[in-house]
């Protein structure tokens, strides 16, 4: 991906508190306002969707609810067609069926970064079940 210089004009208290915040995360300026706008785009084309920080860093999210990764997930543990496993997969969630489709929606769009979460669950879900099992052999 490439990139291009853009200017902004800032209030000095907005530059400020990006300046203040950067430092708190770590980061720069440039890179916050990049994050800041990547994530406003994808939640203004996916109303329902927001953004929330984690050990394995941020995530897209249900407002309210789970990550989207977790309703994927869920959506491809069960079976049936599309409405059958968005109703099942709502119950289960305890979601609306809104929230469900709004998961997929933004799911569809941004399928790599939502596999690699699914991915990286699975893995550590493999890895969590051989540790148990060399448990139960050590204490058989």
């Amino acid at each position: 991906m490439g990139r291009s210089t853009t200017s902004i004009r800032l209030d000095d208290d907005l530059r400020r508190r990006l300046g203040a915040r950067a430092a708190a995360e770590g980061t720069t300026v440039t890179e916050l306002i990049e994050r800041f706008v990547r994530e406003g785009l994808a939640s203004a084309a996916h109303p329902g969707i927001m953004f929330k920080p984690g050990p394995a860093g941020r995530r897209a999210a249900l407002a309210g609810g789970p990550d989207v990764w977790e309703v994927i997930a869920a959506l491809r543990d069960t079976t049936g067609a599309e409405s059958e496993r968005v109703a099942s997969v709502a119950e289960q969630l305890a979601l609306h069926e809104r929230q469900v489709l709004i998961a997929l929606e933004y799911a569809a769009a941004h399928r790599a970064e939502i596999e690699e979460r699914v991915a990286a669950n699975d893995q550590t879900l493999a890895r969590a079940e051989v540790l148990a099992s060399e448990r139960q052999r050590l204490l058989a």
